[in-house]
């Protein structure tokens, strides 16, 4: 089947389904899957999906986060590197794609299904460096995958153009956290930094040192002036520049990190439960539509 008769078989396809009312894409209802490979397969070199520039970044981070994966159990540094870059380039491929005008639904499905696999393979080895908290690593997969999967179907059935859509009167929550790339990008490079910072104590285990704590101590000193006297004495600050100052570089990162990786996960347990909560609106709709059918049958 030639380019010409498979864009010809998709437009007739088209004008003979129409769109349906009430529906913000019907894509899916004029291209079948037959005709959307077809039409994959007889791409142009112009026009290749497959190629566009953001597309090719994400297989870029693909590579690097493979790459990451191979040194993580014996060249830490390299890995963090090598998975630091993966994780950075995540912001510049929706930047080519909007740039570029080549934002489609391959790469957006691309980058969600990247995102997702290298956070679990860091998890998994999570497990095994902390053998205690695996439940914990293993529930926070299942959390991960379990709620961007539901909300990507909840998106794809009530017809939206992409699962970063949402709008503030179904979750002003997800309406903040997607609608803000920055926010979402804070969102995700703190989730990502926490995690690095847990691999990174299980091979870091020098002190930050005094040359730190007297910065913290300083600024310890100049947030006196904000907390009220009587909670804060010159022992405590003392105590608290000690602690700082025997931790790591990795478990200070992690300390920083933790709130936006707690607030990350919160946020996906709200997706979870927002999808779901979709999901069985369309179904009492359907089953409602059903029941009509029925009826206006049997009069």
């Amino acid at each position: 089947m030639t380019s010409r008769n498979v864009k010809t078989r998709s437009l007739s396809l088209s004008s003979n389904t129409g769109s349906r009312p009430g529906r913000r894409r019907d894509s899916i209802d004029i291209i079948n899957a037959k005709v959307a490979v077809d039409l994959a397969t007889h791409q142009t070199y112009e026009e290749n999906v497959f190629l566009f520039v953001p597309n090719l970044i994400g297989y870029g981070r693909i590579l690097l986060a493979g790459l990451a994966l191979n040194y993580m159990k014996s060249h830490p540094k390299v890995c963090t590197a090598l998975y630091g870059l993966s994780c950075l380039l995540d912001a510049f491929d929706g930047m080519a794609a909007r740039a570029l005008g080549q934002t489609s639904k391959f790469g957006a499905v691309l980058d969600m299904v990247t995102d997702r696999c290298t956070t679990a393979c860091l998890l998994c080895f999570l497990s095994s460096a902390y053998p205690p908290y695996a439940l914990l690593f293993q529930f926070l997969i299942t959390l991960d995958f379990s709620s961007h999967y539901m909300h990507m179907y909840s998106s794809l059935v009530t017809g939206a153009r992409s699962h970063k859509l949402v709008t503030s009167d179904v979750s002003r929550i997800l309406w903040y956290y997607y609608n803000d790339p920055t926010t979402l990008f804070l969102f995700c490079a703190g989730n990502e930094l926490f995690f690095m910072a847990l691999y990174l104590m299980h091979w870091d285990k020098s002190p930050v040192g005094w040359p730190f704590t007297s910065l913290a101590a300083s600024f310890l000193k100049s947030a006196v002036p904000v907390i009220p006297p009587e909670l804060v004495k010159p022992a405590t600050l003392s105590n608290v520049a000690l602690f700082i100052s025997q931790l790591t570089w990795a478990q200070v990162l992690a300390l920083v990190t933790f709130p936006v990786c707690l607030a990350k996960n919160i946020i996906n347990v709200v997706q979870l439960w927002k999808a779901s909560k979709i999901l069985v609106g369309v179904d009492l709709a359907e089953r409602a539509k059903d029941r009509e059918v029925l009826e206006m049958r049997e009069e």
